[in-house]
């Protein structure tokens, strides 16, 4: 009887169990942690090690039908192994190692079993880890072991090599048939060809969904292409930290020296700085200010891969006053791995002060959810709406290649359904028309549907004027400057070019919201008084809907305690209408668009009933400061200032920025005369003798707790300077103290008035300041531009 050889050879690692005959059952390594990520649906044996399954579908030439049966013989135990995993494959099961037995002379292998992956039980998890692991929360896995007895045992002779002794034939649950088979753990391998198809796309910029596509038309089937989505996603993450090296330590050295620079900028790596694999993130000033001001809604977004190794470059950004893209911060992530958006979503939220936002949009992403479901817990999460547009392009290609209307009547659901029953109706005949009731995805995407669905979400603040338009803040802030192609050393360049060209942008917007006349289009006092206190880009919207109240009827059709109800439609247009609640005596309205909640701008609804209850002017409350002139005024940073200064152990980052604000505040108010100037100079001189003298006494001036609790916060400055004067009262009669408090109470009146006198200057001069500053920027701007043409 000839022996059975595969056409290659796998290595082996020599198992040190001493020189005497044991047993080694490899069961329990079914209880070994693996990613989440690695998880398939048909994959009965993923809890195995990889190092333990077969790697490569052998199928012996001429013996494809062949069974095995006691006293087969085989050169080798890795042609044993091989045999029976193409047997296998054929069958429809995976196999792995399960125990061996070692010779006492030698310690050589004489003896292994291969089993059904489904042979066993798993073994409990806390009595194999122990107490002290019961805190860590793990998520359930699918039982893959039911305790199958197929098996294959060969022992080794000397005089025929490996000879079957057993050989279990039933199994006892269900066979893969042969189209899922690919999905099985000892039959998933991605071959040689294929990595090479895998790393030419991949640098071209496509995505594993794409690469996937591209492989299955290559190999005309899914089943022949021998591997799952997710083992392509694995190799390519391996495959791009092989590639990536050390270069992260350019990104690395250029954070470090802006750091050493500007104290107030922040940047995190994952672990160990000098590994050169580890997820990054940092955030500059700018952007840790900006925050302050626009940090109620943030983009995530991690579609986007700006250089030739594929990480996944992923910046929280927001929407300025002007309606513009702002960055909060930005990060490099070498993996995609729930642990990592975990660390950055925690890390981001450290250097944004600990203040989550109101809403935050992201990719259509089971990971991310979970992250962010832990990190935000109170913070509404979106799913990117054309980010799920996107994917319907892929994973519904053949009903939009027969059907060229559906597209179509799915944006017209999804956008302009006006409520939850209309939507629910539309997508309901949507699946029946086209016959879809039992597509996976859509089904996936339908149960997400209050995390994407306008309708569903309109309730929450997003920061944007349109449902049907794709906000500018969705788009990459950072697209035209970095592509697939771009290394890290680059990458660096392209990001500082990025800042610059936004921040001329706000600063041309800034500009054209101060110097550009208003057209005002009614005679509304409302209209002009918006045009004073929104920007530019933010006022024309707001004009638009006050325009369009002039189309609108409303009718009073309820009144009720808690307010009058108004039905507002267009002329002609009954059966569109919408309701607007009016509280007269509040001036507080709520419209079921809810466009306010949504955008944070009134819509023409609630125009329409202010206008026929004669409200001429904008009440307060409607006001968001974040769309104004003024939205980057100090109001907000004083008040995160008196915050930070009541925390006992503040960062240093965080100390700095808070001094340097004030002195630049100080700065400021203290050039308006030149007596103020005079008494500012003789206050900071003897500041600086205070500071110099509390450096020289070792901080023992202050006595801080280290609780960080406010009430335990002492200032001894305070005790020294009140603590033992008495201001003279106690050598005075009760009608002379009483007549010094009246004057020193009136000396601090008059010193009062003066102070808002003072201030009122000096915002008139700073606003002067301001816009000259404004100024001088767009004509450096123009100086550039013609320096650029001229060039």
């Amino acid at each position: 009887m000839s022996k059975l050889c595969p056409f290659g050879k796998m290595e082996f690692e020599p198992l040190s169990l001493g020189n005497e005959v044991v047993e080694f059952d490899m069961m329990g390594l079914a209880d070994i942690d693996h990613p989440v990520d690695d998880i398939d649906i048909f994959d009965d044996s993923l809890a195995v090690v990889g190092s333990n399954s077969i790697a490569l579908p052998y199928i012996i030439e001429g013996e494809t039908n062949l069974e095995p049966y006691e006293g087969m013989e085989f050169e080798s135990e890795e042609a044993a192994k091989a045999f029976y995993n193409s047997y296998a494959r054929r069958t429809g099961f995976s196999t792995r190692v399960s125990m061996s037995r070692r010779s006492r002379r030698d310690g050589a292998i004489i003896q292994r079993s291969f089993v059904c992956a489904k042979e066993g039980f798993r073994m409990d998890k806390h009595e194999k880890r122990g107490p002290e692991c019961d805190g860590r929360v793990k998520r359930p896995r699918a039982e893959t072991r039911v305790g199958c007895k197929a098996m294959l045992v060969v022992k080794i002779q000397d005089s025929r090599g490996w000879v079957v002794s057993s050989f279990v034939k039933e199994h006892n649950h269900e066979l893969v048939p042969p189209d899922k088979v690919h999905c099985l753990r000892s039959h998933r391998h991605v071959s040689g060809s294929a990595k090479s198809l895998i790393d030419t796309l991949q640098g071209a910029g496509i995505g594993p969904s794409g690469i996937m596509s591209a492989l299955i038309k290559e190999y005309g089937d899914i089943s022949k292409v021998g591997f799952t989505e997710r083992d392509c996603r694995n190799y390519m993450r391996s495959s791009r930290q092989r590639t990536l090296g050390g270069d992260t330590r350019v990104l690395l050295d250029y954070l470090k020296n802006r750091q050493a620079k500007d104290p107030a900028f922040f940047y995190a790596v994952q672990g160990d700085q000098d590994q050169c694999m580890s997820n990054i993130f940092w955030a500059d000033p700018k952007a840790r200010s900006d925050y302050t001001y626009f940090g109620d809604t943030v983009t995530f977004d991690t579609t986007y891969r700006s250089n030739r190794y594929r990480l996944p470059f992923a910046p929280f950004t927001g929407v300025n006053h002007h309606g513009q893209p702002v960055l909060f911060g930005c990060a490099l992530l070498v993996n995609e791995s729930e642990a990592s958006f975990l660390w950055l979503f925690k890390t981001w939220l450290m250097a944004m002060s600990g203040r989550p936002p109101v809403s935050i949009t992201t990719d259509h992403d089971r990971v991310i959810r979970m992250a962010i479901t832990q990190v935000f817990p109170e913070t509404r999460h979106r799913f990117c709406k054309w980010h799920i547009f996107k994917e319907c392009q892929e994973k519904l290609s053949h009903v939009l290649s027969e059907h060229s209307n559906f597209e179509a009547e799915l944006h017209k659901c999804v956008n302009l359904t006006e409520s939850i029953e209309e939507f629910e109706s539309s997508w309901l005949s949507l699946i029946e028309k086209y016959d879809l009731r039992d597509h996976e995805w859509l089904q996936g995407i339908y149960a997400d549907r209050r995390q994407w669905v306008p309708i569903y979400l309109r309730d929450t603040f997003f920061a944007e004027m349109s449902i049907t338009q794709r906000s500018d803040t969705m788009n990459s802030y950072f697209d035209g400057y970095v592509n697939a192609s771009t290394s890290l050393q680059l990458f660096v360049k392209q990001y500082e070019k990025a800042l610059e060209s936004r921040y001329e942008k706000e600063v041309k917007a800034d500009y054209d919201t101060i110097n550009t006349a208003l057209l005002l289009k009614t005679p509304s006092p409302m209209e002009k008084q918006a045009g004073e206190l929104y920007t530019r880009k933010l006022f024309m919207k707001f004009q638009e809907e006050l325009v369009e109240t002039l189309t609108f009827l409303a009718t009073k059709v309820e009144d009720e305690e808690a307010g009058s109800i108004y039905q507002v439609a267009k002329f002609g247009e009954s059966h569109r209408a919408y309701f607007v609640r009016y509280d007269v005596h509040e001036m507080k309205a709520f419209c079921s668009c809810q466009m306010f909640e949504f955008s944070g701008l009134l819509c023409g609804h609630i125009l329409t009933v202010f206008r026929v209850t004669n409200v001429l002017t904008l009440p307060s409350h409607y006001i968001l400061k974040r769309w104004t002139r003024n939205a980057k005024s100090d109001v907000i940073l004083e008040e995160r200032a008196s915050n930070l200064l009541n925390r006992s152990q503040e960062s240093l980052t965080a100390r700095y920025k808070n001094l340097r604000h004030e002195a630049l505040k100080y700065v400021d108010e203290g050039v308006g005369t030149v007596e103020i100037y005079n008494v500012a100079i003789a206050a900071l001189q003897e500041a600086a003798k205070k500071v110099a003298l509390e450096n020289k006494s070792g901080g023992r001036l202050v006595s801080v707790n280290k609780t960080g609790r406010d009430d335990d916060l002492h200032w001894g400055c305070q005790a020294n300077t009140f603590g033992d004067h008495k201001w003279g009262l106690e050598t005075l009669s009760p009608d002379d103290q009483d007549k010094k408090i009246q004057k020193l109470s009136r000396q601090l009146e008059r010193a009062r008035r003066k102070c808002e006198v003072y201030r009122t200057h000096l915002f008139s001069v700073l606003k002067d300041i301001e816009e000259q500053k404004l100024q001088l920027s767009v004509k450096v701007q123009n100086i550039r531009i013609e320096m650029e043409e001229c060039n």
